[in-house]
């Protein structure tokens, strides 16, 4: 087995012959420790934050597998269930929710860098949701990246809702073992977060839900729906542009529909209209039904990869894996994981 990890969960039966699911009582879940101690935990909080947050300021977009040519699938894909939603979490304290943000971690390359990430509705108020890759290293042997932290509301290299480290990530299994890319996607259950004062100690400021609050979860929508995409694009574009400098959070609005990927041999993805470069932006939340006012909606993808489809040399398609009940089952499972206070 390539990784180390445990499988919690027996795969959901199919519904029809072209269902998207692995074979029925297939393991669906893994579980991938990131900072199991609390004092492993307090040296990571501490090697982002020491020098007045030095280390995330100096971290670089990660750059693995940002792009992808894509197609339209050979047959109509079916979901595997009936459709089902989690609803978002409003803040207690009734401030606008700052649930964007960066995922940063050291990378295989021994090098700091980050994707974007999304705090999300769980029974204890502390999971962000990514792409899988960006938490497991899938060009290394390693099991995961390390030093994995989530910052809600990053800009201008300030933590304005403190740094949250990660405790355990949730994936697909056959991602875990096999990369399958179609299985894309993470759910990391976090620590309290912290700040460090003047003299580098750290303190506890609270759940993450409570602080920034969550989107909700959605899975086996159609596929055809208007999304909203809310990421961290610092990459160019083939042509050589640089419209985004990763430093603040963009979003952008459009039609998704079907997708394949033949080169990574993935038949089922989907695709959204959107701008977005690679770099910076993989882990981006795709948001159905988003609401203006709250703020608030129901994530339903993340970008795994983004494609140039009309051959312009700029980007104009994210691409995600399908959300379907094989989703909703690591993500209800992450959901329901405490993690607890780091100091």
């Amino acid at each position: 087995m390539r990784r180390k990890l445990i499988a919690l969960g027996i795969g959901l039966g199919l519904v029809g012959a072209t269902a998207i699911a692995t074979p029925a009582q297939a393991d669906v879940i893994a579980s991938v420790p990131l900072h199991g101690t609390g004092s492993a935990a307090q040296q990571t909080a501490t090697f982002w934050l020491a020098d007045g947050g030095a280390n995330l300021r100096n971290a670089t977009p990660y750059s693995v597998q940002t792009s992808v040519s894509v197609t339209a699938p050979a047959t109509t894909p079916v979901p595997d269930g009936k459709p089902g939603n989690t609803a978002p979490l409003i803040p207690p304290d009734g401030q606008d929710p700052t649930t964007s943000g960066k995922v940063f971690f050291v990378g295989g390359d021994g090098q700091p860098h980050w994707c974007t990430g999304t705090a999300l509705q769980s029974q204890y108020r502390n999971l962000v949701a990514t792409a899988g890759h960006c938490v497991l290293d899938i060009e290394d042997a390693a099991p995961a990246q390390s030093r994995v932290v989530f910052v809600p509301g990053y800009a201008d290299g300030t933590a304005p809702k403190g740094l949250y480290v990660a405790k355990q990530a949730f994936v697909h299994y056959e991602f875990s073992l096999y990369d399958d890319l179609e299985r894309d996607y993470a759910f990391m259950t976090v620590y309290n977060g912290v700040v460090a004062g003047s003299a580098g100690v750290l303190s506890d400021t609270g759940r993450l839900g409570d602080n920034a609050g969550g989107q909700g979860f959605a899975w086996n929508q159609p596929a055809d729906s208007s999304i909203r995409v809310f990421g961290y694009p610092a990459g160019p574009h083939p042509d050589g542009t640089l419209p985004y400098t990763g430093e603040h959070l963009h979003q952008s609005i459009g039609a998704a529909s079907w997708m394949a990927a033949p080169e990574l041999s993935t038949e089922y993805l989907v695709g959204v209209e959107s701008p977005f470069t690679g770099e910076g932006s993989l882990g981006s939340a795709w948001l159905l039904r988003y609401d203006a006012d709250s703020k608030l909606g129901y994530l339903n993808g993340v970008t795994m990869s983004v494609s140039d489809t009309d051959a312009d040399n700029r980007y104009d398609t994210g691409v995600s894996p399908y959300f379907d009940s094989e989703a909703a089952t690591v993500f209800k499972a992450a959901a329901a994981s405490w993690s607890g206070r780091l100091v």
